[in-house]
């Protein structure tokens, strides 16, 4: 068994990561920017702020570097490529977007339906994260 290559690490963790930036930039504006504000308002909460979104902007970063490096943990006994990607991807947002809504919405902080979109969409989002970030990565020779 070869070792992790960290270098490769964070270079694909660093691009999953802005992938996952973007992609929360695109639903958090356009897609659910005004049903998020309205829900923040109902609860007489503030609006998303600036530290809030450095905070998510850092937090998708570290969930990029996580990300590839749970592919390169299993690489060995899945092999290279899209399915390993998958496998990590689908493990990432089981542990990172389902736990945390599921949490948010029996709680009933956040209503259902803005958690199953947002749930969704990362489904979406992480599964590409990942391929990009598996696609940089490389073992050590």
């Amino acid at each position: 068994m070869t070792q992790i290559n960290m270098k490769r690490v964070v270079l694909g963790g660093l691009l999953a990561g802005l992938v996952i930036n973007i992609s929360e930039t695109i639903l958090n504006i356009p897609v659910l920017g005004q049903q998020m504000e309205e829900v923040m308002k109902e609860r007489n909460l503030p609006a998303v702020g600036g530290g809030a979104i450095g905070g998510f902007v850092i937090g998708a970063f570290v969930l990029g570097l996580l990300l590839v490096w749970l592919y390169a943990a299993i690489r060995p006994r899945f092999g290279a490529g899209a399915k390993t990607a998958l496998i990590a991807a689908l493990l990432m947002w089981l542990l990172a977007y389902v736990w945390p809504s599921f949490s948010l919405g029996l709680m009933g902080i956040m209503p259902t339906k803005l958690l199953f979109v947002a749930t969704l969409w990362g489904l979406a989002e992480v599964i590409i994260a990942a391929l990009a970030g598996g696609w940089l990565y490389m073992e050590a020779t």
